[in-house]
């Protein structure tokens, strides 16, 4: 892969024809070089070629790529700078709320915001004045926590996964105004394979 563009790779991949070692290998060097501040960057990666990559991949493929702390933070920043891209004010018309997100990469979903940050990525959605901000640090109050498991994130927000479900099967936890949350994936444009 040495001799090709590793985002051009990533995107046509097919995963199911890569092994767990391959699909991690082939996501963590184009992750390494978007980092080091190669010509290669990460949003080059159409949203749709996104969202087949994670349709296609298997749930043992996500969970070893998740379990690399600083692969998974670098796909999950990526992935949380897109929503302001995603967002949509026609749909959010007045809307102002705080989301913040709490991914547990070891995947156990803890209530509320225990001291213990380790394993654990944080991000804060301002949505205000028709924006989605996307920061690192908590400074607001939320309207809304969503709990999650990395894996279960990524279908989620490559649309290979349904908000409701995961929260009737315990794979998704709210803290905060509920109603608000069951509607907040329609505020937001998700890719399609």
């Amino acid at each position: 892969m040495a001799d090709t563009d590793p985002i051009a790779a990533l995107g046509s991949a097919d995963p199911k024809k890569l092994g767990r070692d391959e699909f991690v290998a082939l996501l963590e060097q184009a992750s390494e070089l978007a980092a080091s501040g190669a010509e290669v960057d990460l949003s080059s990666l159409e949203p749709q070629q996104f969202a087949r990559l994670i349709s296609r991949a298997s749930d043992e493929q996500l969970k070893a790529v998740t379990a690399r702390p600083e692969l998974a933070e670098r796909i999950f920043d990526e992935l949380f700078r897109r929503m302001g891209e995603h967002y949509r004010p026609d749909r959010a018309k007045n809307t102002e709320a705080v989301v913040r997100w709490r991914i547990n990469l070891n995947g156990s979903l803890k209530d509320g915001d225990s001291g213990d940050d380790s394993g654990v990525l944080r991000y804060e959605c301002v949505l205000s004045q028709g924006t989605c901000t996307v920061h690192k640090s908590q400074e607001r109050e939320p309207r809304v926590t969503v709990m999650i498991g990395p894996v279960e994130m990524l279908k989620l927000a490559s649309n290979n996964a349904s908000a409701p479900m995961l929260f009737m099967t315990g794979k998704l936890k709210v803290a905060g105004d509920v109603g608000f949350a069951a509607g907040l994936t329609k505020l937001f444009q998700i890719p399609q394979a």
